[in-house]
């Protein structure tokens, strides 16, 4: 690979956003270069050991960033092909119509976005089918309308989840199917048939796919594109910087640092940022130049700033029954997203989290200390934990920003108090179901390993809105087709360009609007 060659399209990352734009724009017959920066994820059995992805955090990459008063912190951050997919939960959501629109929150506002749902419903569609979404779209009462219905059934239950599920009916709610992404075939009982891709294992949550049945950017998006002679890869490929012409109007050179040390430089008619929202907005401040002494797209000075990541618990409840689910991940609820009877704000949803087990047990022990029976066992608790995810937004504020020292490092600014009330609520609404879910009442465990995190700054996995878009350049790095508004041929796919965050899993959204900027990219090219 030589960067004296010239391309139509330069895509930097691999995950959800620049992952798919590749598959989108492969079939084009234009020359397309992906520049990754890190390599495969390799395949071993430590894929699906808990001790070496959660408590040890094997696969996270080795580096630290710095909050607000200069403390330093390991991102929950994977440097692989396929990006942060590799380890997401592929719980594939579209955000609700409401979302796109301006939502009125306890601490403020949730601002509305430059396209409306129905706008990007199709590309919904359209990647719901592409990553092998299971689901029944109709069973949510707060989903918005759907052109298709989802191209597999959902994941079937196992009996544990399947009597939560008919015990949050009998409360009056409205328990769903939760969409996720995994090619898996089931027999009438709900099992996977023998030519199953996925086994319905109990290492779909946080760990990496031995198999390559969970739908991540890699298997779904990368390797198909690769196939096609006009695509190209180059994984170490770590691009500090771009270079832009003397008007400052086009970026012309992607100058990435090589696996064995060496600079190489790229150029290409069309580039696009997909790094994930921190990295991205830190590769256009890196880029800064006399025309761009801000940093590229960035007249607006908003590159970095409005940085969301969610509000999320993840929690254990202790079943009185054991809880021998191996696929806990199936169920739902979205009844107080957008408010309750004695709440006139959002508090967000809830879903159920890949199963614990007692390794992972016993690296939170030291947190539990006194919160728990000492009589009983790691592996008895395992045996008998329901583990529930429990999202709320946060809000986009200035203040949350990525901002680099002298040394080029990443400062991450965050109000860890942000718009919490809600999802506070949320954690007293499940805490009051407890005992009508044959729970013990009392056992409501904050499981931070799950969030791969030693302090709430490093849950980093559902980073989003450093490079909003918008209509007026004053306010917004990009157009609403996430072009830079002060570039003419600079895009950005990944979830940088949100401006709001929602409450439910940013990726499918993600996956969406690159389908959707990929065609915009595509007309252009042609």
């Amino acid at each position: 690979m030589t960067g004296d060659q010239h391309y139509d399209v330069i895509i930097i990352g691999t995950g959800a956003g620049g992952g798919t734009l590749a598959h989108r724009l492969a079939p084009s017959g234009k020359r397309i270069l992906i520049l990754e920066r890190g390599g495969y994820l390799p395949r071993e059995r430590d894929n699906w050991d808990s001790t070496a992805v959660f408590v040890k955090g094997r696969y996270r990459a080795p580096e630290f960033w710095y909050d607000k008063h200069g403390n330093s912190f390991p991102p929950e951050v994977n440097y692989y092909v396929g990006g942060n997919t590799k380890f997401y939960g592929a719980a594939l959501f579209r955000l609700r119509p409401e979302d796109f629109g301006e939502l009125r929150h306890h601490d403020g506002i949730s601002p509305a976005w430059p396209i409306r749902y129905e706008d990007l419903e199709p590309y919904y569609t359209q990647a719901e089918q592409l990553y092998l979404v299971h689901g029944r779209h109709g069973e949510d009462p707060t989903e918005g309308a759907v052109s298709g219905q989802y191209p597999h059934p959902p994941v079937e239950h196992e009996p544990r989840i399947q009597q939560l599920s008919d015990d949050l009916e009998k409360k009056g709610l409205h328990p769903f199917h939760l969409p996720i992404g995994v090619n898996l075939t089931q027999d009438p009982d709900g099992r996977a048939t023998h030519d199953s891709v996925c086994i319905r294992c109990d290492r779909v949550d946080g760990f990496p796919c031995l198999l390559g049945a969970k739908s991540d950017a890699q298997v779904i998006c990368v390797d198909p594109a690769l196939t096609y002679d006009n695509v190209t890869m180059v994984t170490e490929a770590n691009v500090r910087r771009l270079e832009t012409d003397p008007t400052g109007r086009a970026v012309t050179r992607v100058v990435a640092e090589l696996g064995d040390g060496s600079t190489e430089g790229f150029s290409a008619d069309i580039v696009v940022v997909a790094c994930g929202a921190v990295n991205s907005a830190a590769l256009l401040l890196r880029s800064a130049n006399d025309r761009h002494p801000g940093g590229l797209a960035n007249s607006s000075d908003v590159v970095g700033r409005y940085y969301m990541r969610h509000n999320n618990l993840a929690l254990m409840a202790v079943s009185k029954e054991p809880n021998p689910t191996r696929f806990q991940k199936t169920l739902a609820l979205n009844d107080w997203y957008l408010g309750a009877d004695d709440w006139d704000f959002p508090l967000g949803g809830i879903q159920m989290l890949g199963k614990s087990d007692a390794e992972q047990i016993h690296g939170e022990a030291p947190r539990w200390a006194g919160a728990i029976t000492p009589d009983m066992p790691f592996e008895m608790l395992a045996h008998h934990a329901v583990d529930f995810w429990l999202c709320g937004e946060d809000l986009p504020q200035p203040e949350n920003r990525v901002t680099l020292d002298q040394d080029g490092a990443v400062h991450l600014a965050l109000d860890e108090k942000n718009n919490i009330a809600g999802l506070k609520r949320l954690q007293h609404k499940l805490q009051g179901l407890l005992g009508h879910l044959g729970m013990h009442e009392h056992h409501l465990l904050p499981h931070s390993l799950y969030l791969h995190k030693g302090m709430p700054i490093g849950a980093t996995a559902h980073q989003a809105g450093t490079v909003r878009f918008g209509t007026d350049p004053r306010s917004s790095a990009l157009d609403v087709d996430c072009k830079a508004h002060d570039l003419d041929n600079l895009y950005v796919v990944d979830t940088s360009f949100f401006p709001s965050i929602g409450a439910v899993n940013p990726s499918l959204t993600a996956i969406a609007n690159a389908l959707r900027v990929g065609d915009r990219i595509a007309e252009r090219l042609r």
